[in-house]
């Protein structure tokens, strides 16, 4: 190519390099081969996928887990349209990610062309930022623009449509401007006046409860949060992905009583946190009806929603932090450690754990949820990235899965979205390929779950990426049916209307799948067949497994102080 003049692919992706955005995750089709084959040469990693939705989940966890975006490569129309669960996924989490979709000639718009779609304004919806070049000379400014709407304000998904005929084109390298780096988002702090009214009401607390969310796992507040607790002696509470940000067995996390924590409180600071459905919206019966909302969050109009907020404290998580521990540490308060408040959650959380610890020392096959995960949890080791996702496998995971780092964490998140596994798992495998490192990333899934994107096994095995996938079997969504009333059905008639919407095919032998590629799979019925094959598993860098564990269709949760979703009266 005459170095004077460069094309599409190579002005995109030369871009998207100086941006510093390291990773691209697609499928490739006509007419973006060409912009993976310039990513590749602009030394931007390529990860092929089997699904586009797969391939958003996992550069969407790489723009969470780094804190910049990675790119989602997608054909036009149907490649886009599987693409918008991913996209949506991530604005709900808050996370940056930036898609690249090709599209039909622009000389073709409205004629019926091959995939032909509305795509800039179909993302708008799913996205903080769509926009198409209007011409080769606007493509880094675009870049560069979509890079920085997806990390600045509150993170999110960005969409760049890139037409054929575009593709194909070429232009002077002279007109081209190409803008600087994008720098990480700039911190904010809290208004003075807010701090002192935040450490006025935390001070006059006789039930404080500090909330850690994911926002704070992204915002990388992990030592301002331990210096804020181990000055105050504050008890907290993690949200799923919050999980790490402070380690699970702290003294003062109170996970094991979260509804006791969330219901008691009369003071709550929300850490990166949001008031949704996740925290019951912040209102009874869950929630104390008097409780006083101490409000932490980079977004302003998340401020007060659902609840009002007593102190609003806008700004970045670590620059706020920092300033309220400043605040308490120059009026030297601490919580009493012997506040009554702290020994009613240490009764309640010794009570739940002997009730977790009695099911999961039951002897009966097939197992339940809590001996399989409480074996489990006997092997994994401390610094593995945990993703989860299912129904009772992700609930019941969380609480006896324990996180002792940041970002170790990744499950189906504020959307609730199924089908996020082996994506997440991907994103978090390939990073820690990339950094030569040792963790290991166990993919925790229900057997439903694992249905929506169980072909990424393929990408994991050509990639050589040693994931450890558990399904935990119960065969269906919810609970299941076992084999010989399966069987029993199958003698009735059509099974279209007589078997349970809610069942799957017992027994499913999800493991051969893992092994058609050349992964290892293994079944396990027992406690001694789930260890050995979570041994070997663990001592096997070489490729990845996956361990089918059959468990008891009918297991259930323990009993719940309140059904898990909380329907609001709003």
């Amino acid at each position: 190519m005459n170095e004077s003049v460069c094309n599409s692919p190579v002005c995109v992706c030369v871009v998207l390099f100086l941006q510093n955005v390291e990773y691209m995750f697609g499928i490739v089709g006509v007419p973006i081969i060409e912009v993976a084959m310039a990513a590749q040469a602009a030394g931007i990693k390529y990860v092929g996928m089997r699904n586009e939705q797969a391939a958003c989940y996992a550069a969407s966890a790489v723009g969470y887990l780094t804190g910049r975006p990675a790119v989602c490569l997608v054909v036009s129309g149907p490649g886009l349209i599987h693409a918008l669960g991913g996209m949506a996924n991530a604005n709900m989490n808050c996370w940056p990610v930036i898609v690249i979709g090709g599209s039909s000639d622009r000389n073709q718009e409205t004629t019926g062309a091959f995939q032909e779609f509305p795509q800039v304004e179909a993302c708008r919806l799913y996205s903080k930022f769509s926009a198409r070049p209007g011409n080769l000379t606007m493509i880094p400014a675009v870049v560069e623009k979509a890079v920085r709407s997806s990390m600045y304000g509150r993170p999110g998904a960005c969409y760049i449509d890139i037409p054929g005929d575009m593709v194909n084109a070429s232009v002077d390298l002279k007109s081209v401007r190409f803008p600087c780096c994008c720098p990480p988002p700039p911190g904010s702090l809290a208004s003075d006046s807010e701090i002192l009214k935040a450490a006025a009401v935390l001070k006059r607390a006789h039930r404080p409860l500090l909330v850690i969310g994911k926002g704070a796992a992204y915002g990388r507040a992990e030592d301002e949060l331990k210096e804020l607790v181990e000055l105050t002696g504050l008890p907290f509470l993690p949200t799923p992905m919050g999980k790490g940000v402070l380690p699970d067995d702290h003294p003062n996390c109170v996970a094991a009583a979260r509804s006791r924590a969330l219901l008691e409180a009369d003071v709550i600071v929300l850490l990166g946190a949001r008031l949704n459905w996740m925290l019951h919206f912040g209102l009874p019966p869950r929630f104390n009806p008097h409780v006083k909302i101490i409000q932490v969050d980079v977004c302003a109009e998340e401020m007060s929603n659902n609840v009002s907020a007593t102190a609003a404290l806008l700004g970045d998580v670590r620059a706020v932090v920092t300033q309220l521990t400043e605040r308490l540490r120059s009026d030297a308060w601490a919580y009493p450690v012997g506040a009554e408040w702290w020994s009613a959650l240490r009764e309640k959380m010794a009570s739940n754990a002997q009730i977790s610890k009695a099911l999961a020392l039951r002897p009966t096959l097939p197992m339940n949820y809590y001996t399989a995960f409480h074996h489990i949890a006997q092997l994994l080791p401390r610094d593995c990235i945990i993703v989860s996702e299912g129904a009772n496998t992700m609930d019941i995971g969380r609480t006896m899965l324990l996180n002792h780092l940041p970002r170790h964490r990744l499950d189906a998140g504020t959307f609730g979205t199924m089908g996020v596994g082996p994506g997440f798992a991907i994103a978090a495998a390939v990073l820690e390929q990339a950094r030569r490192g040792t963790k290991r990333v166990v993919c925790v899934e229900g057997d439903s779950a694992f249905g929506f994107s169980g072909m990424e096994v393929e990408t994991m095995c050509r990639y050589k990426l040693p994931v450890i996938i558990i399904v935990i079997n119960n065969n269906g969504i919810y609970s299941g049916v076992n084999a010989e009333t399966w069987r029993e059905m199958e003698k009735m008639g059509d099974m279209t209307a007589i078997a349970p919407p809610v069942t799957l095919l017992p027994e499913a032998r999800y493991e051969q799948v893992m092994c058609a590629f050349g992964g290892r799979g293994y079944l396990a019925r027992t406690v001694e067949e789930l260890r050995h094959a979570l041994q070997r598993s663990l001592s096997d860098t070489t490729a990845p497994s996956l361990i089918n564990v059959l468990i008891d269709p009918a297991s259930d949760r323990k009993q719940q102080d309140f059904p898990w979703l909380t329907r609001s009266n709003l």
